[in-house]
């Protein structure tokens, strides 16, 4: 793979995964919404299908990680290092523009949002926030959810019948849903920098009304907790497997 097939290939790919994600929430939160009130398992289906139509657009380029956890996980596994900061600075990008496409999807009930009797905060449709403000209990959440993600994903590669038959994407979307329904509770599974980070520095810059604080201090644990799980799982891989 060229370094441009990779940014590209992540670019699209975590572009389309915000997209849907974002998208669903959303869907479920905004006001005038045909899917409002719709629930938490729709918003943890919907992020599921968002990273498999994410996944399998990318894969032929880059191989669809999406993730800046899984390509730390993925490199301390293996040892290459030579390309991850391409394929983070295509994540980046991409979560900066399937943030931007949701926000013109959902562009009129944005804008209700001027309306005085109907305004709510809207940082929880492009990032994630905490049910209970504790930074060790958010941060332990995020490492925890994270590994859940990476770990699974490493050992899939040893069966190489998943690859082949191209069923893994598959699997991993199920798996996406599964942590969404069982662990996102507590911090609203970020389990992916580019994914919360990106959407977060659209939110702080579109000119949605009364849209409320972006909570940038917040903003390092869905971050750093992630990239602690994915670098954790890679390690564990190695010393298990």
């Amino acid at each position: 793979m060229s370094n441009g097939d990779i940014f590209l290939g992540e670019v699209i790919g975590t572009a389309i995964l915000i997209l849907f994600g974002a998208g669903v929430v959303a869907a479920v939160v905004l006001n005038y919404s045909k899917a409002k009130d719709a629930g938490w398992i729709v918003i943890a289906f919907g992020w599921g299908f968002g990273v498999m139509a994410g996944a399998y657009t990318a894969a032929p380029l880059s191989g669809g990680q999406l993730n800046p956890a899984v390509t730390l996980g993925i490199a301390i596994d293996t040892g290459v290092w030579d390309k991850v900061h391409i394929y983070i600075g295509g994540q980046m990008v991409g979560a900066i523009l399937g943030a931007v496409l949701c926000w013109l999807v959902y562009f009129a009930q944005f804008q209700a949002n001027a309306d005085k009797d109907i305004a709510q905060p809207t940082l929880g449709i492009f990032s994630t926030a905490p049910a209970i403000r504790n930074v060790v209990a958010n941060l332990i959440t995020e490492i925890i959810a994270t590994i859940a993600l990476v770990l699974p994903i490493l050992a899939f590669g040893l069966t190489k019948g998943l690859g082949v038959s191209g069923t893994a994407i598959l699997i991993v979307a199920f798996l996406v849903v599964g942590i969404g329904l069982s662990l996102g509770g507590p911090t609203g599974y970020a389990i992916n920098p580019a994914r919360d980070l990106g959407p977060r520095i659209v939110h702080a810059l579109l000119p949605i009304p009364n849209k409320g604080t972006s909570d940038w201090g917040y903003a390092w644990i869905p971050v750093v907790g992630p990239l602690i799980g994915g670098a954790l799982s890679g390690l564990i891989f190695n010393a298990a497997f």
